[in-house]
């Protein structure tokens, strides 16, 4: 699944996006033959990275003869992706010149000594002036270095099945603008079909970071809660904004809203979201992102040429309706270059012709990505490819981002188990939220946290 990435439609979508360009030959890269490795995720739905390195290769060794690059895809989830991938870069035998690099692992990529600092290299590259200066924050390490060149981000909202939601009695139109209208809309559903599945909100350990960022984040920004005060520098605890989140949660469960914590708990759930459970009428709504249609396109894994007609498109409000009426999450991923590598003048040109515009608009096409080149985003070919690209670039307006700390990710994992928690029963919301502060205390020590 992807989760794993503008301000309005348009030009504005280069406001918060991140991406690649540029060629160029392999001179510079030490004497004799280079050997370029690049790790990244191939995995179920998502295999648009594998199709663009695929080509990257034959178009590069082409121009290149003394360059071969070994692709090593990594067949796996996003949590046991990360962990393969941190696997590897333990050992100088194994590490990637290259890789496909989440935008929230990077600050502690960087502090575990994974990456390379590509400030030099990006000086001397004119492609990097399409960047917009908010785009290449993505890829800041805690040093103020870019470790990671952006490919691509995303917002999410709610998609709709619509001839399931008619069934119901909800209009073609539906736009909930409270956490109550969703779930209202969810019991019409499961009244009308009891078989259909109402509301997916990703959710337990085996989805990482998708249920943390597009399963409790989308909650718990939406509430006007905050995870960690940037103000302060110091993780939020012993906030009710965080058990509302989770009681929703338990809402959609406890009244069979949901899927059933089986199938919630299934790697693969994702995939069968968008591959078999909204193009067969068997899930209502889900809470997703805007790289959806991906899978969909003729070039996608599970093409739906009806897609653009049954499917429809809301934003997820706030919790009672608050200001700004409706709440978004932005991430993306990069390409970084290992701390390891014995070429990295050769892997930074690699970079750059994997990403330089016109494999960027193709993987922005193909992987239904919002732009984040002003060159990509102002090519008719970008927008009329997907029909939804103006609405997702408009959610830019009500975004959010993560907590950009090296310690993001293992307050991300204590997320899942809280949420997991509560989805199977074993914990109220107030006693998982509870041992939620007590698992960010011990990770980052009391001092470094605040009371919500």
């Amino acid at each position: 699944m992807r989760l794993a990435r503008t301000l309005a439609a348009g030009t504005a979508v280069t406001a918060v996006v991140l991406t690649l360009g540029a060629c160029g030959s392999a001179d510079g890269g030490g004497d004799g033959d280079a050997t370029i490795k690049i790790a990244y995720q191939k995995f179920g739905n998502f295999t648009q990275a594998d199709e663009l390195f695929k080509d990257v290769k034959a178009e590069y060794e082409k121009e290149n003869p003394d360059v071969t690059i070994e692709l090593v895809p990594i067949e796996a989830s996003q949590n046991d992706y990360f962990t393969k991938l941190a696997l590897m870069n333990r050992s100088p035998s194994t590490a990637p010149d290259l890789m496909y690099e989440d935008t929230f692992m990077i600050k502690s990529d960087v502090e575990a000594g994974y990456l390379l600092p590509m400030d030099d290299y990006l000086a001397e590259w004119e492609d990097w002036g399409q960047f917009v200066d908010q785009a290449k924050q993505a890829g800041l390490g805690d040093d103020g270095k870019t470790y990671g060149v952006p490919m691509g981000t995303d917002t999410r909202g709610l998609w709709f099945n619509k001839e399931v939601l008619a069934k119901a009695g909800l209009p073609e139109d539906w736009a909930p603008k409270t956490w109550d209208e969703l779930l209202e809309a969810a019991r019409a559903i499961k009244k009308a079909d009891p078989e259909v599945i109402p509301l997916n909100v990703y959710s337990g350990k085996p989805m990482g970071e998708g249920a943390t960022m597009q399963g409790f984040e989308m909650l718990l920004y939406g509430t006007g809660g905050t995870l960690y005060d940037t103000d302060a520098s110091k993780w939020v605890v012993g906030s009710q904004e965080f058990v509302d989140s989770l009681d929703f949660i338990r809402t959609i469960y406890t009244e069979g809203l949901a899927p059933t914590p089986q199938q919630a708990l299934d790697p693969n759930v994702g995939n069968t979201v968008s591959a078999e459970w909204l193009p067969q009428g068997k899930l209502g709504i889900s809470l997703d992102g805007s790289w959806m249609p991906g899978t969909w396109l003729e070039e996608g894994t599970a093409p739906w040429p009806e897609w653009t007609e049954v499917m429809g498109t809301a934003a997820m409000p706030t919790q009672e309706g608050q200001e700004p009426g409706a709440v978004s999450m932005s991430g993306g991923w990069t390409m970084a270059i290992g701390a390891g590598s014995k070429n990295p003048d050769v892997a930074f040109d690699v970079l750059t012709h994997a990403l330089d515009k016109e494999n960027s608009l193709r993987f922005a096409i193909d992987n239904s990505q919002i732009a984040v080149r002003t060159d990509v985003a102002e090519e008719p070919s970008y927008s009329e490819a997907n029909p939804t690209v103006p609405f997702f670039s408009d959610l830019v307006e009500v975004t959010n981002f993560r907590p950009a700390t090296s310690d993001y990710a293992q307050i991300s994992n204590a997320i899942q188990v809280a949420m997991e928690s509560v989805m199977t029963g074993q914990q109220s919301p107030e006693e998982a939220a509870a041992v939620y502060d007590e698992a960010v205390i011990a990770q980052v020590g009391e001092e470094n946290t605040t009371n919500g």
